[in-house]
């Protein structure tokens, strides 16, 4: 029976060196391999030149290389975002979207293939969770998007499908490797992991002391609507959060974001404002005020413009940093999940006439 082969990409410069020793390579040849794979971005073993003919069959047999296919690319009439379906190696599908700010471009990728969290207002976790990303699809998502685009990715935000905390370890692995300096060497403080709050993961990030931006779906004040908006809230109250919150700060010095998405007639009152204040006046943190995206399957509405600028003056009369998130690529299916589902509802329905 042959053996599984191993995910290349996935590897740490130090674990590809023991690889190579190991099938009587030179290490050298690691540090080459790893630099056409993650500075070059090339898309297999036969574009990297200085590698002989040998090692390459060697290297085909041993390792997976891992390509995304582009199946779709929607660009933004209004702010040129660029939104990419990919293909994984399996035939499921991910989301990423490219988005140009004066700062510099951010990527926005997914973490896992659906999610299972199933908070209310979310495309993503409709169909459930499919499985996790490897490290390698994560980057991959980059890579195939700055080879796309010819644009270089300054930030990178985990903030797509899927849950990165629930895909801990290979979240943590897929940081390692963006941030490493034989890498694409993005710092860390540009990278950005959102989680809807899983508590015991988020004390576990605050303990590996980097320095990337936790950024936690709050979308509520209380554990009652919480509960409502985030079935997560069942497990972990907004006491416990905000207990993990303060401990983030503490162990890394990096402030929280807080995302509250604004959902029409639910959780943008006057009351909402002055309960947030109440409960992250206390930690050094900022609060993104996200006006949310109406997807099809759910009956949720943006808040007003007006409503939106209410609640952020209250949150600034109270001394809280706050901004409104620009609104990206809403006329390009922006919302998380929007595209895959499309895609998946037209495979089903040409499946469906060939039967």
């Amino acid at each position: 029976m042959q053996d599984i082969k191993k995910d290349i990409k996935s590897m740490t410069l130090s674990e590809l060196k023991e690889d190579m020793e190991s099938i009587g390579e030179k290490s050298f040849r690691a540090g080459q391999i790893y630099e056409w794979m993650h500075v070059k971005l090339v898309r297999g073993f036969d574009e990297m030149t200085n590698i002989s003919k040998g090692l390459k069959e060697k290297c085909k047999e041993r390792y997976d290389f891992t390509n995304l296919k582009e199946v779709r690319m929607q660009e933004s009439k209004i702010d040129g975002t660029k939104k990419f379906l990919f293909e994984l190696a399996d035939g499921n599908m991910v989301e990423s979207v490219w988005m140009k700010y004066k700062h510099g471009n951010s990527v926005c990728i997914s973490s896992q293939v659906g999610c299972r969290m199933g908070c209310a207002f979310c495309a993503s976790t409709l169909d459930g969770l499919e499985r996790s990303l490897l490290p390698s699809e994560m980057l991959d998502q980059i890579y195939s998007i700055v080879l796309l685009t010819g644009e270089k990715v300054s930030n990178v935000v985990v903030m797509g499908t899927g849950e990165p905390m629930d895909n801990y370890d290979n979240v943590l692995r897929f940081i390692r490797l963006i941030t490493n300096e034989d890498g694409l060497h993005i710092s860390q403080r540009n990278i950005t992991v959102s989680t809807c709050g899983i508590v015991p993961e988020m004390r576990k990030l605050a303990g590996e002391k980097l320095q990337i931006t936790l950024a936690l779906s709050l979308h509520a004040t209380t554990d009652e609507k919480r509960r409502r908006l985030m079935p997560i809230a069942n497990r972990y109250g907004l006491d416990e959060l905000i207990e993990a919150c303060a401990y983030y700060f503490k162990e890394t010095g990096r402030r929280i974001t807080f995302e509250y998405s604004l959902v029409g007639g639910v959780n943008d009152t006057e009351e909402d404002a002055r309960e947030l204040v109440g409960l992250i006046r206390s930690l050094n943190c900022h609060v993104n005020l996200i006006p949310v995206n109406p997807i099809k399957e759910r009956d949720f509405v943006s808040s007003t413009h007006e409503k939106v600028v209410a609640f952020k003056n209250k949150l600034e009369k109270n001394g809280i940093n706050v901004t409104i998130r620009r609104e990206m690529g809403r006329d390009i299916d922006g919302a998380c999940g929007q595209l895959r589902r499309k895609a998946i509802a037209s495979k089903d329905a040409n499946n469906g006439c060939h039967q």
